[in-house]
């Protein structure tokens, strides 16, 4: 029989001894739509229904704190809960990082931010943040951990030196490895903060097992964390499909399937399919490719017919340790780049704050996925080497953190 498994918050509710060393002291969550306990109820309603805690504000990542941002890049204002009367402060509006007004507001504050286990994804970068601002200030940070739902694989190039932003948090691979927990301990240690910090561990979270491999399947329900993860397929696949933001391809938005499919209507999707299958056959095991049809309703290629294609990472297509998403799409903009020489690929645009650098770069932390794809000499095996020697290193590195 499996175990029943307890996130973070799910402990901290139920172990009164657990909260014990919060006595007396103003309390403030960091959390999102996802933050939510067994029986659904959300972490700040949950938290604030304590008597012995003292809630005095809340922080919202991107997306905000209830999640009522459909896109990237639209900001949330501050506000005061019209429940619970406490400020809510906004860590996507005028600012990033906490401000000292802000931090003066509380003395222990709760983490409770559902991660897609990917270093693209912007909650990390904020987890950063807070820990910097809580050295800063002299503030106690407690994760209240959750499972990453790509589980343990590492896939990905390792973000290079200079190209932190707030879409690459710091030099790991797309795909980390590591939950919300583990990475708080991996920054602290890297960026040397002298900060108070505690993980209240999850119970029964096991990484590998089927059918979930890092989320519980049957046993938890999914919460977008975003509004463009709506399930854990999307969550599998997203470490490559998140580079889509980087190119003008279609990666779904404004359909039901975001993050699970990419197309344009001036491309031929079957030819896409059969080119990446001649160039490195290798990478496309675990999963399944299939020829769409899709027309967006809102974002890029909207009311237009788009020729794409679906990757199917569940089911019987699925194999855990063989799936490869950082490098299948890798392989997709390689087959494009072959079929169609002079493809406008890469989207030039302001991305999240940044100007003066492509967005394909910034999501890979440095120009060498996009060297690759636009070298027509450059073979499977170039970027693989690339690839290994940084995914064996961070495995090397990360494993000092894990705490499952």
């Amino acid at each position: 029989m499996t175990q029943t498994i307890l996130f973070g918050i799910d402990r901290l509710l139920a172990d009164s001894a657990l909260r014990r060393s919060l006595a007396g002291k103003r309390i403030a969550l960091l959390a999102h739509p996802a933050s939510v306990t067994a029986d659904l109820t959300h972490s700040l309603d949950a938290l604030a229904a304590l008597p012995d805690l003292k809630l005095t504000a809340a922080f919202g990542p991107q997306h905000g704190l209830r999640g009522d941002k459909q896109d990237n890049m639209v900001e949330s204002p501050d506000f005061l809960d019209p429940q619970h009367g406490i400020p809510v402060f906004s860590l996507y509006g005028d600012v990033r990082r906490p401000t000292d007004a802000m931090m003066d507001t509380f003395d222990v504050l709760l983490v409770d931010l559902q991660d897609l286990g990917c270093r693209i994804y912007t909650f990390i970068t904020t987890l950063r943040y807070v820990l910097e601002a809580a050295a800063k200030h002299g503030k106690t940070v407690w994760v209240l951990d959750r499972p990453n739902p790509a589980g343990r694989p590492v896939e990905g190039l390792t973000l290079r030196d200079g190209w932190e932003s707030f879409v690459g948090a710091g030099a790991m691979p797309m795909r980390h490895g590591l939950s919300m927990g583990e990475l708080g301990h991996w920054f602290i240690a890297t960026l040397k903060l002298d900060v108070d910090y505690q993980v209240i561990t999850m119970q029964g979270w096991q990484p590998d097992a089927a059918p979930g491999y890092g989320w519980p399947l049957g046993e938890r329900t999914w919460i977008n964390p975003s509004p463009n993860a709506p399930n854990l397929w999307m969550a599998r696949a997203y470490a490559g499909t998140v580079m889509l933001e980087g190119a003008t391809l279609s990666e779904g938005r404004g359909t039901t399937r975001p993050l699970e499919i990419f197309g344009a209507p001036d491309i031929d999707a079957r030819a896409v399919i059969a080119e990446m299958q001649a160039f490195a056959p290798q990478w496309l095991r675990g999963c399944k490719l299939r020829e769409i049809w899709f027309e967006p309703t809102f974002h890029k290629h909207a009311g237009k017919l788009n020729h794409g294609v679906q990757i199917h990472c569940e089911g019987p297509y699925y194999d855990h340790e063989a799936f490869l998403p950082w490098r299948i799409q890798a392989l997709a903009f390689k087959a494009i780049r072959r079929l169609y020489p002079d493809y406008p690929l890469w989207r030039d645009f302001a991305y999240e704050y940044e100007h003066d650098r492509l967005a394909i770069d910034l999501i890979n932390g440095s120009p060498l996925l996009r060297e690759w794809v636009d070298d027509p000499q450059a073979s499977a095996n170039d970027l693989d080497v690339l690839a290994t020697a940084d995914e064996r290193a961070w495995q090397a590195e990360s494993k000092t953190f894990l705490l499952y």
